[in-house]
């Protein structure tokens, strides 16, 4: 076998994906949870599809959101479980540079658009509970369409300028990459160049994502409570509420990991490397998984329309 060290080279045909590294003699192990999540993604979102498309009931703005968040997750966990369960079975582990700057760029592009639904969906909740009698004339099909394309763009976008500037720099430090799949920042760290442009760039990105998106998202769930807490009883102001409990769930999830992460990437120098990898596995699989279960379980017509599915009743 090639041996993959760090003497000088430029720009190198193919990269080595390590997986977990230290981890390397636990990977059969390792995979099951990875591949466990996998298969529930996507049966999960999978579900959430089918069954959408075939209640008329469903066919709404939520629902028509709920299921750009479905595909969006089947994206990115395609996106990386694929290689990541090849390099844990198989110890295949190289990746073309093309194939590299492609997964850098769904993975990326994929996590930017979940973002944007999730604040599409904060807009749902905004129309529908602060200005319910104007629901279907301000969240018609165009509407929501225009919404929807402007996310993808907006993903699609953002996630572009990463392979171009990887694509550009010289790589001449290693052709290592230390976890099981690529990102833009991994590239970062292999290349010789100056990679200013590149950081502040990744920082005008996480200010447009985890900025602005929660900043939205925020603003609108202030006029949510402001409703809700003027309803008059608690009964009604709970139950108004608990119509946002599956959107609050799913942001949670994202939102929070991904906080953690990001300074753990900025102030966790001392963490051990393989801990870190895992975390951020973690991060990016972990809500794919809970996101079809939080709206299946908390959704009462998509778990009504499930459970005449597997009764096969009203199919």
């Amino acid at each position: 076998m090639t041996d993959f060290n760090t003497t000088d080279f430029t720009n190198p045909s193919t990269f080595i994906l390590l997986g977990i590294p230290g981890l390397e003699a636990a990977h059969v192990w390792i995979s099951i949870p990875f591949c466990t999540m996998y298969a529930i993604a996507i049966l999960g979102n999978s579900t959430i599809l089918f069954i959408v498309k075939k209640e008329p009931s469903l066919h709404g703005p939520m629902y028509y959101f709920l299921c750009m968040l479905a595909v969006t997750d089947l994206g990115l966990s395609t996106s990386m479980l694929p290689k990541m369960l090849s390099i844990f079975w198989f110890n295949s582990k190289e990746i073309s540079f093309s194939a590299c700057l492609t997964q850098m760029y769904f993975i990326h592009c994929f996590s930017v658009i979940q973002s944007g639904i999730l604040v599409a969906m904060a807009l749902d909740r905004y129309v529908a509970i602060c200005h319910p009698l104007r629901y279907s004339t301000i969240l018609t099909n165009p509407i929501v369409a225009k919404i929807s394309l402007a996310v993808v763009l907006r993903g699609g976008m953002l996630a572009l300028r990463y392979p171009i500037l990887a694509r550009q720099w010289p790589y001449c430090k290693t052709n290592i990459i230390p976890q099981p799949y690529c990102t833009h920042i991994a590239m970062v760290n292999l290349t010789c160049a100056d990679t200013r442009i590149s950081s502040y760039y990744g920082l005008f990105v996480l200010f447009c994502v985890m900025g602005l998106d929660v900043i939205f998202i925020t603003m609108s769930y202030i006029q949510i409570l402001r409703v809700i807490f003027s309803l008059p009883t608690k009964d009604a102001r709970l139950k108004t509420f608990w119509t946002c409990g599956s959107h609050l769930f799913v942001i949670l999830a994202f939102y929070i990991p991904g906080l953690f992460i990001s300074l753990l990437s900025r102030f966790g120098q001392n963490v051990l490397l393989h801990f870190h990898v895992l975390i951020a596995n973690v991060y990016l699989l972990m809500p794919l998984v809970l996101n079809p279960i939080i709206y299946g379980v908390r959704t009462k017509q998509i778990r009504d329309r499930l459970f005449r599915l597997f009764t096969h009743e009203g199919a």
